[in-house]
């Protein structure tokens, strides 16, 4: 059965290769199918892997292989919230260890160009703190990191 709302991603090739990455890596995760080209396409031909249908943490997926006339931005990430230091810095160290890259404040990038936000719980509590000088102070701390450190979180919003 096909979800009624499925987040479609575009790959140049390599949607099966992504999927099947994010099913190693995330729990709640699988490749769900592969479907290969009735015929032949713009950039494809008949026979090769077109869609991958998959789940990540849950959110079922289609990986559509259409070529390379467009590429992923920021504007489009998975936001992943974390229960500890550990499972911040397993995603984290997967996703840039993979052939990724750091960005800032608790982004990265994964090598298909996809934006991953690895959000600490901790990170989401400090800076929604009712007490607006925590969370400014949290705030502040996150905007100096790449990979979000929660001790330093933690240390801020106590000031």
């Amino acid at each position: 059965m096909v979800a009624k709302n499925t987040i479609c991603l575009w790959f140049d090739g390599t949607a099966l290769e992504a999927a099947t990455f994010y099913a190693k890596t995330f729990p709640d995760s699988e490749v769900v199918a592969v479907h290969h080209a009735p015929g032949d396409f713009p950039s494809g031909s008949e026979g090769v892997v077109l869609m991958v249908q998959f789940t990540v943490l849950g959110i079922p997926c289609v990986g559509l292989n259409g070529g390379p006339a467009f590429k992923h931005t920021e504007a489009f990430s998975f936001q992943v919230s974390t229960e500890d230091q550990a499972e911040t810095d397993r995603y984290w160290n997967a996703i840039v260890g993979n052939g990724g890259q750091e960005s800032d404040c608790g982004w990265c990038r994964d090598k298909w160009g996809l934006s991953w936000q690895i959000t600490p719980r901790v990170l989401m509590e400090a800076v929604t703190d009712p007490d607006r000088a925590a969370a400014q102070r949290a705030f502040e701390a996150m905007m100096h990191m790449k990979k979000i450190d929660v001790a330093k979180i933690e240390a801020a919003r106590r000031g």
